[in-house]
């Protein structure tokens, strides 16, 4: 045979895990535990290079130009995708909405500030709907300012430009949101494998909404908030309200934030439902290669913004919906309403009686006069007392709906870019909002070696001091930016008294810092990061290698007033396999509970595996716990913990309560005791290999050295104020 003949039926290429036949290492072994997530951004997937700094090059943006052309983009119809009323405004809100929308509260995941929803799976969710013609429209200034502005920026600006074309003054805007380049595959959006699926499956009781299994804050696969038709699908706006409460509130808005956005969301724009959502092509990550990324093809759509099809709702909410006005308000309380179906089928709301020049016009011929709709989340604004209690004073008071909904959709598209210090451009409000987590400046000027002297001899043991700092930085998440050393608040309400963080134990720390922070006109974060790094040096000393952490002084004190205590309820661990500690059994397994810390702490495997060595030598476990601490030497930074987990003299038996006994083989004697957080380090292929590593004679140095700038790591995370 010719070496370029391919036999019948034989494929030349591989099938990677990407392609419909293609077969992943997860697929043969589901079990296993998945690294992925530790990975997902991968410099190898950014085009940008190393050495691109998107911090630094927006700030070259001409600002006030892209605003302009911004505002001209949204009255410039296309044939291919026309605008309703020649206004593209209502989409391009729904864009930055949307974007930002997937937000939640309790791991800091989604949101607009990466651009996540450029891929899947948010580009396809039936919730965003024709979405993928918004990001095209936008495509023109994107290709004009270049590198200058990210996709995540031109999205939620788009949005904010929109509102402003239309009438509002917005609270301001801050560009700073850097791309990723790939879908981030690993976020957890539920356990359904299909849209829409009943939301029985969320939660132990679909009536009581604080039952939805958290971290999830949509009501149903594939939706931003909440199902507009209602309740899976069935219309009951009490229940509603019930939904819209619950799933706003782990998107961290107030009833009052709540009512805002609603009732400013629908001021303006329209849903889409005239025609049959049968005829529409698949979503993106479906279509044809001959689509080019668009989804939901309609070939009923001929060139007029009254065939769009999306949701299957058809109607504007008001009266003037290119406008900003009170007309939500004027709709919604001044007509009573009745349940009807769009043409497409769906369960929407229209009033018994109107008046034909309170009717919207048609979004394309604009002599025809069309029925007004309301969704069942509409209706729930009128239905619930709350709700109803804040829209009458909202109606009463125009002036303050306009800055109550101006300030929450600021919220809205801000809530993940974590501290004003990422915030770039000159709308950034100048006012300090406490969902911020506003921290003042702290000082430069004192002598860090003194301060180091005083704490090396203030009696604190080694694992007291590593063990603060790092409970202290622990709290940090890259996904929301929030957490994290800097403004002390371990000290105050509610992560003092976390469990996990050993209130006795820190308070006792604390009292001893303190005063050293007093007394050398350092601030207690700096300190008590200082005090950590004073026992990883003393850690190093005894396993004979002498070095300096590297330090960062600037970290400010947060104050009670400058933290809202229930916000960061959240940021509680729940487990931290770093010290060995578990809150209490969970359905998911502590070495998964591990990686969603690491990944959350914007940590590699090797790093992970490097501290997990590095903390269990040094004797920090919760507690004082033994388990993990495979050494006899224990506060000195030896690659034991490694050695004795791949010494093949030693056999590993389960005991009672999820613990393992590591014993001898000859002898049968116990020589320690682990948890599956320590033995994942010997049983996974992958973090094996990178405990082999450091098992190696010939890397206890290396792994001192790793351990040092992962440490570093950890404790500058949220210093977006330096380099």
């Amino acid at each position: 045979m010719d070496g370029n003949d391919i036999p019948a039926g034989k494929c030349p290429v591989m099938h990677g895990g990407m392609t419909e036949t293609g077969t992943t290492v997860m697929d043969w072994w589901p079990s296993a535990l998945n690294l992925d997530i530790l990975h997902q951004h991968d410099t190898k997937t950014n085009p940008m290079g190393a050495d691109f700094d998107y911090a630094e090059e927006v700030k070259k943006l001409d600002f006030e130009a892209l605003k302009a052309d911004m505002k001209a983009l949204m009255t410039e119809s296309q044939d291919w995708w026309p605008a309703d009323w020649g206004h593209y405004g209502g989409l391009m809100i729904r864009l930055a909405w949307h974007s930002a929308g997937s937000y939640r509260l309790a791991d800091g995941r989604g949101g607009g500030g990466a651009g996540n929803i450029r891929f899947a799976p948010l580009n396809s969710w039936p919730d965003n709907g024709n979405l993928d013609k918004a990001r095209r429209l936008l495509w023109p200034l994107k290709k004009k300012y270049g590198n200058k502005v990210s996709w995540a920026d031109l999205i939620i600006l788009a949005g904010t430009m929109a509102y402003e074309s239309m009438g509002l003054k917005t609270f301001g805007f801050s560009f700073g949101r850097s791309d990723i380049w790939h879908p981030e595959i690993d976020t957890y959006w539920g356990a359904e494998r299909e849209w829409l699926a009943p939301s029985d499956n969320r939660y132990d009781d679909v009536s009581k909404p604080d039952t939805m299994e958290n971290p999830l804050a949509a009501v149903q696969m594939g939706l931003i908030y909440v199902n507009p038709e209602g309740v899976n699908g069935q219309p009951d706006p009490a229940k509603t309200a019930l939904q819209v409460r619950e799933t706003f509130a782990r998107m961290a808005m107030n009833d009052e934030e709540t009512a805002a956005l609603a009732a400013g969301g629908h001021t303006v724009g329209k849903a889409h439902g005239n025609g049959d959502a049968a005829t529409l092509g698949a979503e993106p990550e479906a279509a044809g290669i001959e689509d080019q990324g668009f989804g939901w093809v309609n070939p009923n759509l001929k060139g007029a913004a009254t065939n769009a099809v999306t949701s299957g709702i058809e109607g504007a909410w008001t009266t003037r919906p290119t406008t900003w006005d009170m007309g939500y308000f004027e709709m919604l309380f001044g007509h009573e309403w009745e349940l009807t179906k769009s043409p497409a089928g769906a369960n929407q709301w229209k009033p018994v009686s109107i008046r034909e020049e309170d009717m919207p016009v048609d979004p394309t011929d604009m002599t025809t006069r069309v029925m007004p709709m309301m969704t069942d989340a509409d209706m729930a604004m009128k239905v619930d007392p709350i709700y109803n209690a804040i829209c009458q004073k909202f109606m009463a008071d125009p002036a303050y709906f306009d800055e109550v909904f101006a300030r929450a959709w600021f919220k809205l598209t801000h809530r993940d870019m974590g501290p004003k210090a990422r915030y770039v451009g000159p709308d950034v409000p100048a006012e300090d909002l406490v969902w911020q987590d506003p921290i003042p400046a702290g000082p430069t000027g004192y002598d860090v070696a003194a301060v180091k002297a005083k704490i090396a001899a203030s009696g604190l043991g080694l694992a007291e001091m590593v063990s603060t700092a790092w409970d202290s930085a622990r709290t940090y998440r890259g996904s929301d930016m929030r957490g994290g050393a800097n403004g002390a608040r371990i000290r105050l309400a509610p992560q003092k008294d976390w469990e996990g963080n050993e209130p006795a134990r820190l308070a006792k720390v604390l009292s001893v810092l303190e005063p050293i922070a007093a007394e050398t006109g350092a601030s207690i974060a700096d300190v008590i990061v200082l005090a950590g790094n004073v026992g990883v040096e003393q850690a190093a000393k005894a396993a004979g290698f002498d070095i300096e952490v590297p330090f960062a002084p600037g970290r400010g004190d947060a104050t009670d007033e400058q933290t809202d205590a229930d916000s960061f309820d959240v940021l509680e661990p729940l487990a931290d396999g770093f010290r060995n500690w578990l809150k209490k059994d969970y359905v998911v397994t502590p070495e998964e509970m591990l990686l969603d810390r690491a990944q959350l702490m914007g940590l590699t495997g090797p790093e992970m595996t490097c501290l997990i060595g590095g903390m269990r030598a040094m004797g920090t476990n919760h507690g004082g716990s033994a388990h993990g601490v495979f050494t006899d030497r224990v506060g000195a930074l030896t690659t034991d913990f490694f050695v004795n987990l791949t010494d093949m003299a030693y056999k590993w038996v389960p005991v009672d309560g999820g613990t393992y006994e590591i014993r001898d083989r000859k002898s049968g004697d116990v020589k320690f005791t682990a948890t599956r957080v320590d033995l994942v380090f010997g049983s996974n292929a992958i973090l094996r290999a990178y405990a082999e590593v450091y098992a190696q004679d010939d890397n206890a140095a290396k792994f001192v050295k790793d351990f040092v700038a992962a440490w570093t790591k950890v404790m500058n995370a949220d210093r977006f104020d330096i380099a």
